[in-house]
């Protein structure tokens, strides 16, 4: 199955990698550099969170295949 918007994304990346003869360290200077650019312009990058949230639901486990920590089960418990 093609994916037209997927297919020119790829079209657009290699053609900014070839732009720069596939150097790693030159393409990511040329995106921090367009960064710095949109920012001074006004747009505003947001970091992502330094811990990644913690989901506390009862279904994690489940969803993930993950086990229930101990204060998922004693929540368990306590909801019946």
């Amino acid at each position: 199955m093609n994916d037209d918007i997927l297919d020119e994304v790829r079209a657009i990346r290699e053609a900014h990698a070839a732009a720069f003869h596939f150097d790693l360290d030159a393409i990511y200077a040329d995106i921090k550099q367009r960064e710095m650019e949109h920012q001074a312009q006004g747009a505003r990058f947001i970091d992502p969170p330094a811990t990644p949230r913690q989901v506390k639901s009862p279904y994690q486990g489940i969803r993930f295949g993950h086990r229930l920590c101990e204060e998922q089960r004693a929540d368990q418990k306590r909801s019946g």
